[in-house]
This record gives structure tokens, C-alpha cells and sequence, in this order.
């Protein structure tokens, strides 16, 4: 890899991937608002166009940022291309997942699973990556089951939902940590990876009795499209996010996503919400707020060291 590519991806000092971490998980937070304004698209045709319009809008940032070198280099390393080939399959799952879940009213069950996913990278940080926690950490990601655990007894109808997305997208995030290509190139040649099968499934349901969902109404057409900048964005702030951090703390920064989701499945979507979910909340920023002390108490030690 050039020297020149992966500027997003250079830095390895933690608070560098803060900044990223935040804008990719307030994107992915609110954008049940966005899949409102889709939800008369076949989950299926809608991750084939969003698949179709995120390959052109990160080819246009390649471009931009002078990083074909870096693409080529990429497309021409064969174990490069297997992992990403494995990270474009697993988050193809987690968009179908996520967008059926959101379209047919399971609300809380996609924002559990983006619950349980911070207890995966612990997990996978803790055991693959050889990444330790202190003991208030280790209390923090207690409470943090604790209250996933008091979502899961009532969510068991749901439960595949919460764990598809949970794992397929840990698993996603361990990948993309370890194989060496910046965010960018990586995430343009999923979507390459993952075209023919988009085009196949655009072609099917063209052919259909309904037709395409892209081209009958200009602002649902529109829509489409700006899936494409949604999808690309978030997933490059959250791939810079997750070279430059612990992938455990990383892990506790996606609650942000799924508490939006719940708050927007309260007021917007109108669901209920139980006493089961209260508690819930209560453990789990409980649980944030002691990761987010000691992680600052522990830089604050080193900078007094330094």
C-alpha cells in the first residue's frame, strides 16, 4: 500500500477514531427516519439500489482523494480480496436485516440488536484481538448485559433479528480492522464485489408485474439515490473509526445508535414502551457512563505521565 493512501486510516493514537465513531453511529441512529421515506421499496430491490448507487458515489470520493493507486493495489492482493469478499456478504445480510426489520414495524428488535453488537466486539476484541479491560470496564460491560439480557427475556419471538444484526456486523467490524486497505478502497470494492448480485436483483423485480420501484416517481427516485450516500458515509467514518480505536471501546460508542433508534421507536413509530425496556436502559447507560469515566480517567493518568 502507497504511503499516500489511507490518510483517514494513518493515525493510531484513540481519539483520532472519536470523532468518526460519533458520526457514523448519529447516522445510523436516525435513519429509520430515512427508511420511512422508502418503505414502499421490497427490502430485497432496496439493498440492490443501495448496493448499485454506493459503488458510483465511492468511486467519485476515490477519485477525488487520489486513491486509485491504493484501489489497484487492493484489487490486485488475493487475500485482500477474499476478506473483503467475506465483509461485503456479511453486511449485504445486515442492511437486508436491518431494512425488513425497520419496514415491517420490529423497531426495538433492530435497535437490540445493535445493543448486543457492542458485547460482540467485546467479546471478539477480548478473545481474537488480545485487547484487555480494566475492571471497570469489565463491571461496565456487566451492567451492559445485565440489561440486554432483561430485553432479550421479552424479545424472544424477535431474537433472530437482534442476533443477525449483532453478529453479522461484529463480524464485519473484526474484518475490516485487520485487512490491510484504508476505508475507502475497501468499502468501493464491496459494493464492486457485490454488483452483480445488486443488477440481478434490480433486473428481477423490473421484470416483475410491478416493475422498478426506481423510475416511476421522481422523488422516490430520489430516495433511492441518497441511499447511496447514507450507506457510503457512515461505513467509511465507522471503518476509519474502527483501525484507529480498541475495537472494545469502539464496541461501547455504537449504543448511541441503537438508544436513537429506541427513542425514535417511541416517538415517531409510536411503540409502546415497557417496563422491561425501561430497566434496560437504566443498566445499560449505567454501564456506558462507567466505561466513559474510566476511559478518561485512564488518559488523563497518561497524559500526567507523559
Amino acid at each position: 500500500m502507497s504511503t499516500q493512501s489511507n490518510q483517514d486510516d494513518a493515525s493510531s493514537h484513540a481519539p483520532s477514531g472519536i470523532p468518526a465513531a460519533l458520526g457514523a453511529y448519529g447516522i445510523w441512529g436516525f435513519l429509520p427516519l430515512y427508511l420511512i421515506l422508502v418503505q414502499s421499496v421490497p427490502p430485497i430491490e432496496f439493498v440492490g439500489w443501495r448496493i448499485i448507487w454506493t459503488l458510483p458515489i465511492c468511486l467519485l470520493i476515490v477519485v477525488f482523494r487520489k486513491q486509485i493507486p491504493d484501489l489497484k493495489a487492493a484489487l490486485s492482493n488475493s487475500k485482500v480480496l477474499l476478506v473483503l469478499m467475506g465483509s461485503a456478504i456479511l453486511i449485504a445480510i445486515n442492511w437486508f436485516v436491518y431494512v425488513w426489520a425497520i419496514q415491517t414495524g420490529e423497531v426495538y428488535a433492530a435497535s437490540l440488536g445493535y445493543y448486543i453488537n457492542p458485547l460482540v466486539n467485546v467479546l471478539l476484541g477480548t478473545m481474537l484481538l488480545n485487547e484487555r479491560l480494566s475492571r471497570r470496564q469489565w463491571v461496565a460491560v456487566g451492567l451492559a448485559g445485565l440489561g440486554v439480557a432483561v430485553l432479550l427475556a421479552g424479545a424472544l419471538t424477535t431474537l433472530w433479528i437482534s442476533l443477525t444484526l449483532a453478529f453479522s456486523f461484529g463480524t464485519y467490524g473484526l474484518l475490516r480492522k485487520q485487512v490491510p486497505v484504508g476505508s475507502l478502497p475497501g468499502l468501493t470494492i464491496e459494493s464492486a464485489l457485490l454488483i452483480p448480485l445488486s443488477v440481478g436483483i434490480a433486473w428481477w423485480y423490473a421484470a416483475g408485474p410491478d416493475g422498478s420501484s426506481f423510475g416511476q416517481d421522481a422523488f422516490l427516485s430520489f430516495a433511492i439515490i441518497l441511499g447511496g450516500f447514507l450507506t457510503a458515509v457512515p461505513l467509511l467514518l465507522f471503518a476509519v473509526a474502527a483501525r484507529r480505536m480498541d475495537y472494545s471501546t469502539l464496541g461501547f460508542f455504537q449504543f448511541i445508535a441503537p438508544s436513537i433508534v429506541f427513542m425514535l421507536g417511541l416517538t415517531v413509530f409510536d411503540r409502546p414502551l415497557l417496563p422491561a425496556q425501561i430497566a434496560s436502559f437504566a443498566f445499560i447507560w449505567t454501564a456506558i457512563g462507567i466505561f466513559v469515566w474510566d476511559m478518561l480517567q485512564r488518559r488523563r493518568a497518561a497524559r500526567v505521565l507523559a
